[in-house]
This record gives C-alpha cells, sequence and structure tokens, in this order.
C-alpha cells in the first residue's frame, strides 16, 4: 500500500548520526528532530490547540487504547475523526496501546493472539489484538498509526526479550497486513529489551517487513543512561537511513540530544506537562522548582530571555508559586506552557546546529551545563515505577499523561 507519508533529509552532522529532515504528512509538514507533546485522552492537559501552537508544537500524540475506551473510537470517527474532534488542525500520531502493557500490568493477560485488558473504567474485559488496534487508529484517523508491540520493563531475561520480539514481529506482520487506511502511516516497533543483538535483530525483521517508519520501543523503562544509548545504537545502526525513526517515551533534554546524537528523528514523553502540574520547570539554566521558597517573592519570570507566553508576558515566579500552592489550575496552563515551549526550543537549537554543521560540539557543551546535569528521574524520586511481584521494574501510572 500507498504511504502518504513523504521524508527528506535535508542536513547531517558529520561526527554524529544526527540529522535534519522534513516530514510531510496529511496533516503538515513537520521539521525534525521533532518533539511530540502527548495528549493521551485527545488533550494536552490544561492546554488548548492554540496553546500547543503557540508553544511551538508541530505534530502531538494521541493513545489509541484510551480513546477506545472513552468515548470510544467509532463516537470519535463518528464526530469526523480525531482531528475534529480534539480541534486540532496540526498532524497526529496514536500510540497503538502496547504501553498499557506495561503501564497498566495488573490489568493485563499478554498471548500471542493479543493482550487481555481488564478496563481500568469499568473492569470490563477487551481484547486487544493487532488487527483491532489498527481498526481503532483507522476509524481515529491520526496521520501515524502504531502496531501493537511488546514492551518489558527492568529487568529480565534473554529467553523473555526473545519471547517479547518474536511476538512483537508477529503482530507487526499481521497489523501490515490488516491496515487499509491509504490516508495512514503505519509504523513498526524494534523490541528486544536490554540486549543489543536482539534490538538488532528486531529491526531487521522489522525492515523485512518494509514499513515507512519505524519507532524504538522499551527504552527509558528502569535501564541505565548507558545502556539506553547502546540499546539505542543497536536499532539505529541497522535501520534504514532513509525513513524516520521514533524513540518513544524519551525523556529529559539531555536524553533528547543524546537520542538525537544517536540518529532518532521523533520523540514524545509527558516529562514537560506532567513535570509542569507538579511545580517543576526547565530552562536553559537548569531546571527549578516553584515550590522552593526563593520563589515566594522572586518578581522575575521563569527566565528572563525565555520566548514562551508565560514569559513574555511578565508572570512572576512569585505568582506561579502562589498559583501552584493554592491550587489553581491557570498556574498548571502557565508553566505546561513554559515546559513545552523550551522542549520545542530545545529541538529548533538542535536542529540549527545540525545545520549549521555544529552540532556535536554543541550536543557536548549542552551536556556539559545545566541540562547534562538533569537527574535521571522525575523530582522528588519516584516517576511511578515500581517492582512487580517476579521483581521486574514496572510503572504505576495509568496512561502516559
Amino acid at each position: 500500500m500507498k504511504t502518504p507519508l513523504q521524508f527528506h533529509i535535508t542536513a547531517k552532522d558529520t561526527k554524529s548520526k544526527a540529522r535534519t529532515g522534513r516530514l510531510a504528512l496529511p496533516h503538515g509538514e513537520v521539521n525534525t528532530p521533532a518533539f511530540m507533546a502527548v495528549g493521551t485522552q485527545a488533550t494536552v492537559k490544561t492546554l488548548a490547540p492554540e496553546d500547543l501552537s503557540t508553544a511551538g508544537c508541530q505534530i502531538i500524540l494521541a493513545n489509541a487504547y484510551h480513546l477506545s475506551l472513552r468515548p470510544g473510537d467509532e463516537v470519535i470517527a463518528g464526530l469526523g475523526g480525531l482531528h475534529r474532534f480534539m480541534g486540532w488542525e496540526g498532524p497526529i500520531l496514536t500510540d497503538s496501546g502496547g504501553y498499557q502493557l506495561f503501564s497498566l500490568a495488573p490489568l493485563a493477560r499478554i498471548s500471542d493472539e493479543g493482550i487481555d485488558f481488564q478496563s481500568h473504567l469499568d473492569g470490563a474485559r477487551m481484547m486487544l489484538t493487532p488487527e483491532r488496534a489498527v481498526r481503532i487508529q483507522e476509524n481515529l484517523g491520526p496521520d501515524i498509526a502504531m502496531v501493537l508491540d511488546e514492551p518489558l520493563g527492568f529487568p529480565h531475561t534473554w529467553d523473555e526479550a526473545g519471547q517479547a520480539l518474536s511476538r512483537t514481529t508477529l503482530w507487526a506482520q499481521r497489523a501490515k497486513e490488516a491496515h487499509s487506511l491509504e490516508t495512514q502511516t503505519l509504523f513498526g516497533i524494534v523490541q528486544g529489551g536490554g540486549f543489543e543483538e536482539l534490538r538488532a535483530r528486531s529491526a531487521r525483521e522489522l525492515m523485512a517487513l518494509d514499513f515507512p517508519g519505524y519507532a524504538v520501543g522499551g527504552l527509558c523503562l528502569g535501564e541505565a543512561k548507558v545502556e539506553t544509548e547502546s540499546l539505542l545504537d543497536a536499532a539505529t545502526d541497522v535501520l534504514p537511513l532513509d525513513k524516520p525513526r521514533y524513540v518513544m517515551g524519551m525523556g529529559t533534554p539531555a536524553d533528547l540530544i543524546r537520542g538525537i546524537r544517536k540518529g532518532a528523528d521523533m520523540f514524545d514523553c509527558v516529562m514537560p506537562t506532567r513535570h509542569a502540574r507538579r511545580g517543576n520547570l526547565f530552562s536553559w539554566r537548569g531546571r527549578l522548582s516553584i515550590k522552593n521558597a526563593a520563589h515566594a517573592e522572586a518578581p522575575g519570570p521563569i527566565d528572563p530571555d525565555c520566548g514562551c507566553h508565560t514569559c513574555r508576558k511578565g508572570y512572576s515566579r512569585a505568582y506561579l508559586r502562589h498559583l501552584f500552592q493554592a491550587g489553581e489550575t491557570l498556574g498548571q496552563r502557565l508553566m505546561t506552557i513554559h515546559n513545552l515551549y523550551f522542549y520545542q526550543d530545545l529541538l529548533a537549537r538542535a536542529r540549527e546546529e545540525i545545520n549549521r554543521g555544529c552540532f556535536s560540539s554543541w550536543a557536548e557543551e549542552q551536556l556539559a551545563g545545566p541540562l547534562g546535569r538533569d537527574p535521571e528521574g522525575p523530582p522528588g524520586g519516584g516517576g511511578g515505577l515500581r517492582r512487580d511481584r517476579a521483581g521486574r521494574l514496572v510503572s504505576g501510572v495509568s496512561a502516559r499523561d
């Protein structure tokens, strides 16, 4: 089936795998590397679509599994599709529901047929097969849909990773056979757990199915940063150069810089939006917590050099702290706008440095500065991760955001 996606590489870094590109989709063009704001429930929490545009978002992500439960993918289809339903005119990518095998582990049972979920809303059972995941996403109508996959938390064995890899390849083949919407592009997802050899094998198996684009899944789920880089390297060493590469669920500003260095073109993560709602703010000077008493009488904005709506309008840190302490939604909205703008600005500067031929030195400088000192986990610890009965690291969070 012919894909509506067109991808053109516009510049390459000579000292790394970093590259810039232009991704043409039915609802618009995306300059890559690009960061996708996460709107699991057809909304980026606290923000309207115009806020996303103002923050510089080019493409957003929604979750097919959650939208199939509420309000229902057929309801959304009947209302004109996801773009019209949520009032967002730009490109959308939907995740299939494979991540919910990780985030909703106690409510899921897996077999070669698919994932048998017990709804976290009403307890009803739902069998999510590769074919059903495709049908849901065809009803939703995003520009890019994802195959169903099996991610693993850490730690795990070689045999567990190999079994999940084989199931992911099987599901990818079934998903591709089921996919028929000509205005939509289907991406395969590389798995393979914490083993470089299995990552490379997964990439080769998916390439044999000739997807228009590829994601790398199952990263940032408990492994060390150095492992994340080596596993991503193992996949991008194999994946075709002329197709987009999307790294799922990554991460801190430093993660994004490292991911770009490894040849990634697309990213998504809840970090900027979730952390904003918790009062944690990103800037080129490093991360700050608006909860800190030092901001109680601070007259200046989050970052005087920031071009976001929140900083340009002069909302003071004292006011933002007051709103946060009072539990006012406006504070969450203003801080979310700032964090998303920062992430978009970070990616825009990375693209500029790649185009100038200076990315590697710029990346080293950033990783040696405040962005590189950013803690691996969320401020305050936790991150929603916990151990299951088998000792594996899993998420206690019901959705990406």
